[in-house]
């Protein structure tokens, strides 16, 4: 009797064992029409025994879901596509289960709209931000699509900045190039961006330069088969004339693939500068007036191809060349004055400025998948090489109280580089649920400037001069990521080591800076529920002096206000921590997060007045800086054709340096908020409406005021939506006008800039043989 009740106890152990064995199924969600992957769809595990679960859809439109043995069906629910529902299936082992969803004709009928692919789109490491229908920067230029990215801002310099810090790394498809620098941006039209990278933390797979984060800008490439492309053109008030064309050719070996572009475009701004000195109980007063005319015209190709050796290695070459001519006609008004606001004299100044330069970039890319999922290797080699010639003419003549003789100044410099760069990354899979990656990178840059000046004929031995700068980075990572249950966490180490040089032909200077440091990162994710994570994460970042911080030669345009560089500036090293809530795309999502950056050796420009009682503005190391603050991000679709965004940022600061015996220390605070509405019936008109804002922020020396921007834009489509046509109006307020103020015990300075007034475009693209809906084929896909 003991051994049956034994016996039945084993059987009923086993039973519940058996019930409670867990399987698994996974499975990729498409759109049946494209065959492209669905991200954030929703997936419910149903069953008449068991508690229904649920999970979304990663980026790649793959789920995974896990249940006891029984029976199950699937439902699987996505905007504007019908909801599918599986048959019965019987569940005792684990099972792949595709599932593909059809648009739902009925609905789209309904409401008049197309569901376009979400705009932003949250990762572990980074956000993303689709711009290939931006309303708003269509005709315009990469700055452009940066200002409406939120926490991201273009100065009227060209200076790109992320939650208020300068200290940011641009890259274009994922490697550096000198048009992050010197407003080199504006030369990139809007149409061959496919979209925005936002890193405000991070990976150790990442290059370390960048204590504010990395901005990642992906260029387009398609991969729609057989041939398709799209013409644009524009035109704008004041002049913005741009045309485009994309075209493509996609076999099963081979994806050919161009793009060429032209855009003219003329900037009118204007600089007012109130001075007032004060040296040896002597003061003077300086107003001065500067008109500007720019003149740019950027001609680009990009050309390439890929070729499929077998379905598991492709090979990718690509040649980027773009020549622009950058035109300038600046003209200078002085008006001095004694402590009694009497006139003293008056200088008239102005200056032409000629600037061509060619920029190219040569490319090999080989990406080789395995028969293991999410197996990888991948390697890339950059050649790029550059050239521009400064040029600049200026004439000055003191026209009271007696006219004096007219000087001719002429100053040249010029500027080239060849730089290479080679990556290599390994992507394992150890378990179902951990893989390791790893990766090696070299970058080796070589910069010349070459500089001379010559005034009323006769050289100018201080300001003639050659430049030499070599920066090699060696560098390699390695990173485990895993997942236990809710909990993933994604561990690393970065090692770089520097060996950079500059030096000049006369021997002022001979510097040398060789050293290697490690940086770790951190990302830890908990998901909270199946639509809501959490992260905290950590990295240890560089900022390495870019070669325009270090030239100390950077024209001559206004003698009165200098910027030059600092060849003896050494890196500054950041620690990044933060903490966000990432909510998946919903009818409403809030992604909050808190950060926190403490950083070393921090440098920043300080104005310094010269005997003459001008003023040089160079950058030095100071200090330290801790930088603390928070950001929320917020989507609402009250209805399928209306998007309401608003995003607020705000952060304080504290900096503490000296420099000379001189102690530079500032302390405050200021926010960032941007308003996005976007209304779209894709039958009769879409629009889309942006207004930033930017809290006064005072820094070391310089306070400046607070500034605020508004765009607007409307699109209607024809010819069975072949054809959009774009009208937009940026600067809609005339609003983008910088004003900073600087004091100090012995000088005062007051500058307002304005560097270009309301512009409007009108823009027409025409599609042929590729739907509006579809999209470009990205870099990282190759």
């Amino acid at each position: 009797m003991k051994q049956f009740t034994l016996l039945i106890a084993l059987f009923l152990a086993f039973g519940s064992f058996a019930q409670s064995t867990e399987f698994t199924i996974r499975g990729k969600v498409t759109d049946s029409k494209t065959n492209q992957p669905l991200p954030y769809v929703t997936v419910i595990l149903l069953s008449t025994s068991q508690k229904a679960k649920e999970v979304s859809s990663d980026d790649n439109g793959n789920y995974i879901l896990k249940g006891v043995s029984g029976d199950y069906q699937l439902q699987v629910e996505f905007m504007s596509y019908k909801t599918c529902i599986t048959d019965s299936f019987q569940l005792n082992q684990d099972l792949v289960q595709n599932i593909s969803l059809k648009e739902d004709i009925n609905q789209l009928k309904e409401v008049n709209v197309i569901a376009p692919k979400s705009e932003v789109e949250l990762k572990l490491d980074k956000k993303v931000f689709n711009v290939g229908k931006d309303i708003l920067s269509r005709g315009g230029s990469a700055n452009d699509i940066l200002n409406n990215v939120p926490s991201v801002n273009v100065d009227l310099a060209g200076v790109v900045s992320l939650r208020g810090n300068s200290g940011v790394t641009v890259l274009i498809d994922g490697k550096p190039s000198i048009l992050a620098a010197n407003n080199g941006l504006s030369q990139i039209s809007a149409a061959n961006i496919e979209k925005i990278e936002v890193i405000t933390n991070p990976s150790a797979a990442y290059e370390a330069q960048g204590g504010g984060g990395i901005i990642n800008i992906i260029l387009k490439k398609n991969s729609m088969k057989g041939f398709n492309g799209s013409l644009q053109a524009g035109i704008g008030n004041p002049a913005n004339y741009n045309v485009n064309a994309n075209v493509s050719y996609k076999t099963q070996k081979i994806n050919l693939f161009s793009n060429l572009g032209y855009r003219e475009i003329n900037i009118y701004g204007y600089n007012k500068q109130f001075q007032r000195n004060i040296n040896n109980g002597v003061t003077t007063i300086l107003n001065q007036y500067n008109d500007t005319k720019i003149n740019n015209n950027t001609g680009s190709i990009y050309i390439g191809g890929d070729y499929y050796l077998n379905d598991k290695n492709t090979l990718t070459g690509s040649y980027y060349r773009s020549k622009n001519m950058g035109k300038e006609n600046t003209t200078y008004n002085y008006n001095y004055l004694n402590a009694n606001n009497v006139k003293d004299s008056v200088i008239s100044r102005s200056e032409k400025y000629a600037e061509p330069q060619i920029y190219n970039v040569l490319e090999l890319n080989y990406a080789k998948t395995f028969d293991k999922k999410d197996k990888k290797w991948t390697s890339s080699l950059q050649y790029v090489f550059w050239n521009d010639n400064e040029n600049q003419y200026i004439n000055q003549q003191r026209t009271y109280p007696d006219p004096s003789p007219v000087s001719n100044l002429y100053t040249n410099d010029i500027e080239s580089s060849n730089d290479i760069f080679i990556k290599s990354d390994f992507v394992n899979p150890i378990t179902e649920n951990s893989k390791i990656e790893i990766g090696i990178r070299s970058d080796l840059r070589a910069i010349r400037s070459d500089y001379y000046t010559i005034l009323d004929d006769i050289l100018q031995n201080q300001f003639t001069n050659k430049l030499k700068y070599d920066e090699n980075l060696y560098s390699a990572y390695f990173q485990f990521g895993s997942k236990i249950k809710k909990f993933n966490y994604l561990v690393g180490i970065r090692s770089e080591l520097s060996d950079i040089q500059i030096s000049d032909r006369k021997n002022t200077f001979n510097n040398s800076k060789n050293y290697i440091n490690l940086f770790p990162t951190v990302h830890l994710v908990y998901n909270l529920t199946p639509k809501t994570d959490l992260q905290l994460s950590y990295s240890k970042r560089i900022n390495r002096p870019r070669f325009w911080q270090l030239n100390p030669f950077s024209g001559l345009s206004d003698l009165r206000n200098l910027t030059v560089g600092n060849p003896d500036l050494n890196p500054m090293f950041t620690d990044s921590f933060e903490f966000t809530v990432l909510a998946k795309p919903g009818g409403f999502s809030i992604n909050p997060s808190v950060y926190y950056k403490h950083t070393t050796n921090f440098f920043e420009y300080i104005v310094e007045r010269t005997d003459a009682n001008n003023f040089i503005n160079t950058p030095v190391n100071l200090g330290t800086e801790n930088r603390y603050g928070a950001e929320v991000s917020t989507t609402y679709n009250p209805t399928k054709w209306l998007r309401l965004s608003l995003d607020f940022n705000y952060y304080r600061f504290r900096q503490e340096g000296n420099y000379k015996n001189v102690s530079y220390n500032a302390e405050d605070q200021t926010w960032l908020s941007s308003f996005r509405s976007v209304l779209k019936f894709p039958k009769i008109i879409s629009a889309d409406f942006s207004f930033r804002y930017r809290g006064k922020n005072q820094g070391v020396q310089t306070l400046t005021e607070a500034q605020y921007i508004a765009n607007i834009g409307l699109s209607k489509d024809f010819l069975e939506d072949n054809m959009s046509v774009t009208l937009n109006v940026n600067n809609l307020l005339d609003s983008q006008i910088r004003k900073r103020e600087t004091t100090t015990a012995s000088y005062y300075l007051q500058s307002e800039n304005k560097s270009q007034g309301r512009y409007v475009n009108l823009t027409v693209i025409y599609r042929f043989n590729r739907a509006k809906s579809e999209k470009d084929r990205l870099p990282e896909n190759m």
